[in-house]
């Protein structure tokens, strides 16, 4: 009974946060140190789930350094950075996809959906979701002087298919997106999630972006 009362208090008390935001989006970027503890990991998707269930539009975008390195060095090949950039070749780039689109999305779907949501996993790449281009990281020099530095297959959004999130989000889906676009000539860019979150909150224009 005790805990029923605390249930009851706890949702009398979230009634104007619920009347305020149901049916807005909201935009979370979840990081890969977040996804290194099972407790902290339940705890996110119970959140989501519970959002969604209020009527709130949560949309998800992930990330995955720390298995992406982890991933690499299993496979004999150290990972590279240029002022936190991770330098992605060709063998690297695959080893993101296989990473953050394979390994890291379906273990979140899965968690969402294990604690009630209705999780969708979903690559940039999908539907043309994210539309890139190549990113040249700029460093300042001395006497003002910028120099470009070339990072490989990384990218920067130019694009979001705002549509095909609405009609997920009308669906009461949670999309789970993966950092991933594809460019003009169907090259796959691995992106900063920050970026890409920011990106699709501002596509959507989403009530709350949460980093």
């Amino acid at each position: 009974m005790k805990k029923l009362i605390e249930k009851a208090n706890i949702l009398i008390e979230a009634l104007p946060y619920i009347r305020n935001f149901s049916g807005k989006t909201f935009v979370i970027k979840y990081g890969g140190a977040a996804q290194t503890e099972e407790h902290l990991k339940d705890s996110f998707a119970q959140d989501i789930a519970l959002l969604s269930f209020i009527g709130i539009h949560p949309v998800i975008v992930h990330g995955g350094g720390p298995k992406i390195s982890a991933t690499m060095e299993k496979m004999g090949k150290k990972p590279k950075f240029i002022h936190g950039q991770r330098v992605t070749d060709k063998e690297t780039m695959d080893i993101v996809e296989m990473v953050l689109g394979g390994l890291v999305n379906k273990e979140i779907v899965s968690l969402l959906n294990k604690h009630g949501g209705k999780a969708i996993g979903l690559s940039g790449k999908d539907g043309g979701l994210i539309k890139a281009k190549k990113k040249l990281m700029k460093i300042s020099q001395k006497a003002g002087v910028e120099e470009l530095i070339d990072l490989g297959l990384v990218g920067e959004v130019t694009g979001i298919n705002s549509q095909a999130l609405k009609s997920l989000g009308k669906e009461r889906f949670i999309p789970v997106i993966s950092p991933i676009g594809i460019g003009e000539h169907g090259e796959t860019f691995n992106i900063n999630a920050d970026y890409v979150a920011s990106s699709i909150a501002a596509k959507l224009k989403a009530e709350k972006l949460i980093l």
